[in-house]
């Protein structure tokens, strides 16, 4: 059996779980037991599971389903292993697990493997991104008709507005941020800062750097289950979903990338501000899929609430040296952490597939040598820019045709995404706003 399950006899049951294409955790809950038959021989379930839609049914032309008999995936487990799952109960284990066809080969339409082909690209020009993820999240009162902030534990009282970096925001649910950490360091999930943030009941916490991408995606993921289910086991919600509140800004997930070479060098570091010529290749990269990539980093109908102008999202297509107004921002800061920051992402995304879209856009850029727009100054609310989708249709569409997007994922996986959007789609149109949130809440 294997060694964490030795360490932790009191474990009798574990999940394994991969990511689908909206980021749910899909799998089979096992007896402990027979765990060494899983590490061992892997699992399966149909390659047609990793592309349900939000509400877990089939998309209804997908070629993975009657088509060709809903064949069968095998599932290994990734190298992350086995891990406690601190927001349940009973002690249980978690084994993320990641597909592949039967003859070995990795399946395209998996997410993590769809950013595993873009590092592979890194790895050729001997270069290695380096990552870190910014999260932000509401803790939600969803018991009655109205989403509210919850009760503070300490003070029996609801916050009534945002608080901005509140030291007493964040104290009012010290008990719960107090086992999140705890929880974190149980999984190995890197979690740093937390900040209060500017919407009602909204937080921040912010991923430390990694220099293995999958991992940062892994601890994304990982995260955004934990905070849901450890909310629930102190009585409320947790949400990343873009915008719960029409008042109030919605959730981002920004990411901080800078690329080491062979030797461990930053070469987006040419020790002043600027940055070098790869750094701005990159960030050329970048803007030239920004459109096409929309989809990933706004992939629900929730999410183009949260992509208005004024509203801390970007809009435009822009970059920008320390402007929080663009949607590619070049931090300050000491010349050997110079770095992209890519603002575009809402809370509500798949972290595998929105590293895969960020990072294979930057590689795209300095395989090409591209060079950007001049850096914008001021407001880029106020600024003429090309603009990025604002509506789902035009994402979904914009995301099947592009050529920067083609060069990033594999076909299977743009014709499965692109299939399930439109059916989603379709049927979110028929329901109210307060029906979607309830479908979005705990789910993305």
């Amino acid at each position: 059996m294997h060694n964490w399950l030795r360490k932790n006899p009191n474990v009798r049951t574990i999940r394994v779980a991969a990511a689908d294409l909206n980021g749910v955790a899909r799998g089979k809950r096992i007896p402990t037991r027979f765990a060494d038959k899983i590490t061992q021989d892997g699992t399966r379930f149909p390659l047609s599971v990793l592309n349900l839609d939000i509400w877990g049914e089939d998309i209804e032309d997908s070629p993975l389903v009657f088509d060709s008999g809903d064949r069968d995936g095998v599932l290994r487990p990734t190298e992350r292993g086995f891990m406690p799952m601190p927001w349940l109960e009973a002690p249980s284990g978690l084994l993320p697990i990641w597909m592949f066809h039967e003859d070995g080969r990795p399946y395209a339409g998996d997410p993590r493997h769809a950013l595993r082909a873009v590092l592979d690209r890194f790895k050729a020009r001997g270069l290695t991104p380096v990552c870190a993820v910014e999260l932000e999240f509401f803790l939600i009162d969803d018991s009655g008709r109205k989403l509210q902030v919850p009760l503070s534990p300490r003070s029996g009282k609801r916050r009534k507005g945002a608080e901005t970096l509140s030291i007493r925001a964040l104290d009012q649910f010290d008990e719960f941020f107090t086992d999140l950490y705890d929880a974190c360091e149980e999984m190995d999930i890197p979690a740093d800062t937390a900040i209060s943030e500017a919407g009602l009941g909204q937080f921040e916490i912010n991923m430390m750097h990694c220099d293995d991408a999958l991992r940062a995606a892994d601890d994304a993921w990982l995260f955004k289950m934990l905070v849901r289910g450890l909310a629930r086991r102190h009585g409320f919600a947790a949400s990343f979903m873009a915008k719960p509140y029409a008042d109030y800004p919605g959730s981002g997930l920004h990411t901080h990338f800078s690329v080491l070479d062979s030797e461990g060098n930053n070469v987006f570091d040419n020790g002043g501000p600027e940055g070098t010529d790869l750094m701005r290749h990159a960030v050329a990269g970048c803007l030239e899929a920004m459109a096409g990539s929309a989809l990933i980093f706004a992939p629900h109908a929730n999410s183009f609430e949260r992509m208005v102008p004024g509203s801390h999202a970007p809009t435009g297509v822009s970059w920008a040296y320390e402007n929080r107004t663009s949607s590619i921002r070049i931090p300050s800061g000491s010349h050997k952490a110079r770095r992209i920051e890519h603002r575009v992402s809402g809370g509500d995304v798949n972290p595998y597939l929105m590293l895969a879209a960020v990072l294979g856009s930057a590689i795209n850029g300095i395989e090409d040598g591209k060079e950007p727009p001049a850096p914008i100054t001021g407001n880029a609310y106020a600024a003429e820019l090309p603009q990025i989708p604002n509506t789902w249709q035009s994402a979904i569409d914009a995301f099947e045709k592009d050529a920067a997007v083609a060069r990033i994922f594999a076909p299977e996986l743009i014709q499965n995404l692109v299939l399930t959007k439109r059916q989603e789609l379709h049927y979110m149109e028929e329901l109210s706003p307060a029906e979607q949130v309830e479908i979005y809440l705990d789910t993305v």
